[in-house]
């Protein structure tokens, strides 16, 4: 026979201090299903067909061969991509795209844009990406595919993330990995001028990794140098993005 059941059950001591909660490993992004947000798809993918503009025009101004192997303009297919896939998941209130996406492509835009203005712009002779020797003239195909890539693109992406976009998304872990593209592409650049003849003028596309010039000790403290530079970019963005106020309450 089992024991009876007290009729009266004597009440626990009560637990010392305030309730805890337990952080939940659930996002809220889970439970709060977004919502359409229409502006944002619209500013996404006029920012998308600017970039697809810049390269298009690019391509029907030089060799796609020798356009294509521009940082700038393998950055413009990326941010197009990326900001027409962010443009139709707000549109269908779908889960943005992961951060540490949005936000490589936005620093890489950035950092095209960093380079551009101070370090290509005023060169001498004059940085083309059409091997032109003489300075691109205002408001002519290749001044305005310059401005596009490395002006109103970049510009159009900063003004998604500070407006649009929620803060606190971006982390410092993901700094590491945005780099393993400007490596990759440093690679890319010394081994496409090691399988090119010295004469062709389109062995190095930007001064500052001209072997040739340089040598290839100074060519590599050089880009030593760009990407302290822009890893510390890559710092100052998770910073910001960890203390700017969010512009939107719910998901872009």
């Amino acid at each position: 026979m089992t024991a009876p059941i007290p009729r009266d059950i004597p009440d626990l001591p009560a637990v010392p201090g305030p309730p805890l909660l337990l952080p939940a490993p659930v996002p809220a992004t889970a439970v709060v299903a977004p919502v359409r947000r229409p502006v944002a798809a619209v500013f996404r993918l006029l920012t998308a067909v600017a970039a697809a503009g810049g390269v298009a025009l690019e391509l029907l101004l030089g060799s796609p061969a020798r356009m294509l192997s521009y940082f700038s303009v393998q950055t413009g297919v990326l941010l197009t991509l990326v900001m027409l896939l962010s443009a139709t998941r707000a549109w269908r209130a779908r889960r943005p795209l992961p951060s540490a996406v949005t936000g490589a492509a936005l620093f890489y835009a950035l950092t095209s844009a960093l380079v551009y203005h101070l370090l290509l712009g005023h060169t001498t002779p004059p940085f083309s990406m059409t091997g032109a020797t003489t300075p691109p003239e205002r408001w002519h195909a290749q001044w305005a595919a310059l401005q596009i890539l490395h002006t109103l693109v970049p510009a159009a992406a900063l003004l998604d993330w500070l407006l649009l976009t929620p803060a606190t998304r971006l982390h410092l872990r993901q700094t590491a990995a945005w780099l393993l593209y400007p490596l990759a592409y440093l690679t890319f650049s010394l081994t496409r001028a090691a399988f090119l003849p010295p004469t062709s003028p389109s062995r190095y596309l930007y001064p500052f990794l001209d072997a040739t010039a340089h040598g290839y000790r100074s060519t590599l403290a050089n880009a030593l140098l760009l990407g302290l530079a822009i890893y510390a970019l890559a710092v100052l963005l998770v910073a910001l993005d960890h203390t700017r106020p969010t512009p939107v309450r719910h998901p872009a």
